[in-house]
C-alpha cells in the first residue's frame, strides 16, 4: 500500500477505520525526516495490510499541536484507535520492522482491558 499524506479533515475516519496506522509527523526542511521517508515508504511495501501515512506538520499544525509534536521526525503507531508508540527520531529499516511486528504481537483485548481499569481507577 502506498503512503498517504494525512490531514485534520481525514485524520479521525483514517484512525478508526483501520487496524493499524503508522503515522510519520515530518516536514520538508527536515533533513532526517527526508532520509527517513524510503524507509517507511519501503516499509508500507512490505506490509499492505497497514495505513502508513505522513502528516506534514508544516501544513497541519493543529494536528501537530493536539500530539504535542515537539521534535520531527516523530513516528506514531496506533492499533484499534490506541496509541501504543510514539517516539521522535527516524529508525532503521529493521528498528521499524521490529516495532510493527511487535505491534501485531499485542493482545489488544488485554490492551483494551488495562485502559478501562485505568480510566475506572481515574473517574
Amino acid at each position: 500500500m502506498a503512503v498517504i499524506e494525512l490531514t485534520e479533515g481525514d485524520f479521525e475516519s483514517t484512525i478508526t477505520g483501520n487496524d493499524i496506522v503508522i503515522l510519520d509527523f515530518w516536514a520538508p526542511w527536515c533533513a532526517p525526516c527526508r532520509a527517513f521517508a524510503p524507509i517507511f515508504e519501503a516499509a508500507s511495501e512490505n506490509h499492505p495490510d497497514v495505513v502508513f501515512a505522513k502528516v506534514n506538520t508544516e501544513e497541519e499544525q493543529a494536528l501537530a499541536a493536539h500530539f504535542q509534536i515537539r521534535s520531527i521526525p516523530t513516528l506514531m503507531i496506533f492499533r484499534e484507535q490506541v496509541i501504543l508508540f510514539a517516539q521522535p527520531g527516524m529508525l532503521s529499516a529493521a528498528q521499524l520492522e521490529d516495532v510493527i511486528g511487535k505491534v501485531r504481537e499485542l493482545d489488544m483485548a488485554q490492551v483494551h482491558e488495562e485502559i478501562r481499569q485505568q480510566q475506572a481507577e481515574q473517574g
